[in-house]
């Protein structure tokens, strides 16, 4: 799901970026100037939010192990005492 969320990301910041230095040069003549500003700038930002969901997408991975391994030791002590 992590890659999902991910490549949409991506798009949706370049298509808007360029899609954004497209009408900027239109409305001030200034033909792939922006276009070309805003598509360079739009990679660190993507991989910036890259990184971000990344980190998230891991911080919760990591969480649901130990949830589950407290689980099997609560079932392991009941099994015990029966």
């Amino acid at each position: 799901m992590t890659v999902v969320w991910v490549a949409g990301l991506t798009l949706i910041v370049i298509f808007a970026s360029l899609f954004a230095g497209i009408l900027l040069d239109k409305i001030l003549n200034s033909k792939p100037l922006f276009t070309i500003l805003l598509i360079i700038a739009s990679i660190p930002v993507t991989i910036f939010l890259t990184f971000r969901i990344v980190k998230a997408a891991s911080r919760r991975i990591q969480s649901k192990p130990v949830a589950n391994h407290e689980k099997l030791e609560e079932v392991s002590h009941r099994a015990e005492e029966s």
